[in-house]
């Protein structure tokens, strides 16, 4: 029998589930701490709320084993297992007052706790949720934002080992989304519950959680903290999902103990020094060079670009579009062909904006071209 981490809250061994002939998750191994946010980060359909909902007893696995603090929850359904789930919608009972709506879980335990008792865990989560005073509302006397923290405190009260969360901001607007992102970062951190997160947006995982795993097509591509995601990803695929990045198809041209040449596709010869597997890489293999957009320079004399260029070319600006606190360009090269840089504005208090249709210095350095598999 395969074995749980027994410091993991949560944790997948060789886990399978399949619909049918249709494959959502394919042998995920996977371990949770204790305390820690977690995030399923990936497009639709790549089995992130399938690996959820196997967390929650909603979906039991066709392969492999999940295991909750250790034990063994395999056939274990969803009411007997230490977790609570917050889905998209809320799923807030219209007929219920906020009161009545958080103290549900409470009520329906065995024994049921006494009525003192669960006004007191009642008012404490409300308090917990910045929801005082609000006992006697209806849900629909209630923001969006409002909702989503009833929805957490009924979800809290019960004090489950793991807290699930499907999307829970996807109904919020922009603005009201990043105030609930600090919001949720700062809850978690104050109950110390294990919280595990499945988003499609790039920047709520990486903004709230402690790790991410990125999944594709039903399988665990890359875990690791959104620093080492956004700095070091395996492959072109995770690069192109965390962030913004412009990539440049070529092969190894030559790799040596302090750098790689790659011959681009355009003819460019392109050196780098920094990539999170080059040992697998032999002369000609194909890959691709990742550049961030805030990693490229721009300037119209050569003397204000790195002595250490790993590539410097002259580009036309095609377009600019203004960020607030920074600034997006479109260039493009001849050989390159289109590329994005993003330019802080404090770099343009000095020296007036690029303008559209302007011939520009475009470089950036060896150590921040990353070369990756093409993949």
């Amino acid at each position: 029998m395969l074995s749980a981490d027994t410091d993991a809250v949560v944790s997948f061994r060789n886990v399978t589930k399949r619909y049918g002939d249709v494959t959502a998750a394919a042998h995920l191994d996977l371990d949770v701490t204790a305390g820690e946010f977690l995030s399923f980060l990936g497009p639709s359909g790549c089995g992130k709320t399938t690996s959820l909902r196997m967390i929650a007893g909603f979906d039991q696995p066709s392969e492999g084993e999940v295991f909750l603090e250790g034990q063994r929850v395999n056939g274990v359904p969803a009411y007997r297992r230490p977790v609570n789930m917050v889905f998209q919608h809320y799923a807030l009972f219209p007929h219920l007052n906020i009161e009545e709506n958080v103290a549900y879980g409470l009520k329906q335990r065995a024994p049921k706790p006494p009525s003192k008792e669960i006004e007191m865990r009642v008012g404490e989560m409300l308090e917990l949720v910045q929801l005082s005073g609000f006992n006697k509302r209806r849900i629909w006397e209630m923001s969006g934002g409002q909702q989503q923290r009833v929805a957490l405190a009924r979800a809290l009260i019960n004090k489950p080992k793991v807290l699930l969360l499907d999307e829970p901001l996807a109904a919020l607007d922009r603005k009201l989304r990043r105030e609930m992102q600090i919001e949720l970062q700062n809850l978690q951190r104050n109950v110390g519950i294990t919280f595990v997160l499945v988003t499609h947006d790039q920047e709520e995982a990486l903004s709230m959680s402690d790790r991410v795993c990125i999944m594709r097509e039903g399988k665990i591509v890359q875990i690791g903290s959104p620093l080492d995601l956004y700095d070091r990803p395996i492959n072109r695929y995770v690069a192109d999902f965390v962030g913004k990045s412009n990539f440049f198809d070529g092969a190894i041209d030559r790799i040596d103990t302090t750098a790689v040449n790659v011959k681009l596709d355009c003819g460019l010869m392109i050196k780098a020094n920094t990539g999170p597997d080059l040992e697998s890489f032999e002369s000609g293999d194909p890959v691709c060079i990742s550049v961030r957009p805030e990693q490229v320079i721009l300037a119209r004399k050569e003397e204000q670009l790195p002595a250490d260029c790993g590539v410097k070319i002259k580009a036309r600006v095609m377009n600019r579009i203004f960020l607030g606190e920074h600034t997006e360009y479109l260039l493009r090269d001849e050989k390159l062909g289109e590329f994005l840089v993003l330019s802080p504005r404090q770099n343009e208090r000095s020296e007036r904006p690029f303008d559209k249709d302007e011939v520009v210095l475009a470089a950036w350095s060896r150590d921040t071209a990353l070369v990756l598999s093409s993949e």
